[in-house]
């Protein structure tokens, strides 16, 4: 599991300097911590774990030399600064259920023969002992046809005995929809000049 180095943050310091400075601020909270600690991350520590990981993988944090078992719950960023904001991170606790999110990642969209891939939902909520806590979904698409439809509870995760989901299991993931040929296109686009010609 990755660890990350993270130091106490000072509450007299305000986020907008600790940033000027080049830090990511943060917070660490759970069940057998009283309020939460703020943190701040070195900005070069906090792109490696953006890079690494993603909101919902579980992660060891080194805070002062003592190491907690998390969950990224959240990643605050901003698109217009291209610029990682805040992190906030659940203490795990092994016999406490957490809510956490996996996210759906699509292989092979590609190899569907005369149809496309069309993405309806890209994560999948649930809630898990951290133990069975699960990052992502993958799905081979090389399989689906056109007029294909998968839902949460096609998905190995909604199968899992260990993962009680929260999204709702009817909840569509995808659809493989008709492509249309280059070919069809440029005969429609074809007809479409035949008729503005009239």
């Amino acid at each position: 599991m990755n660890t990350f180095k993270v130091q106490k943050r000072d509450m007299e310091t305000k986020a907008k300097k600790l940033r000027r400075e080049g830090y990511v601020t943060g917070n660490l909270f759970g069940k057998e911590i009283e309020g939460s600690v703020l943190l701040k991350i070195e900005r070069k520590e906090a792109e490696r774990m953006q890079r690494e990981c993603m909101k919902g993988s579980q992660v060891m944090l080194d805070l002062d030399g003592q190491s907690y078992d998390v969950l990224i719950k959240e990643m605050d960023y901003d698109p217009a600064k291209n610029m990682l904001l805040e992190i906030d991170f659940q203490a795990l606790v092994s016999d406490e259920k957490v809510h956490s999110v996996a996210e759906i990642i699509l292989h092979n969209k590609e190899k569907v023969i005369g149809g496309i891939v069309e993405e309806l939902l890209t994560e999948v909520a649930y809630k898990a002992l951290p133990k069975d806590l699960v990052e992502k979904v993958e799905i081979d698409c090389s399989e689906l046809h056109v007029g294909d439809t998968l839902k949460v509870s096609d998905l190995a995760i909604a199968k899992n005995q260990n993962i009680d989901i929260t999204t709702h299991l009817d909840t569509p993931v995808l659809n493989v929809i008709v492509a249309r040929s280059a070919e069809g296109d440029e005969e429609a686009a074809e007809e479409d000049a035949a008729e503005e010609a009239k």
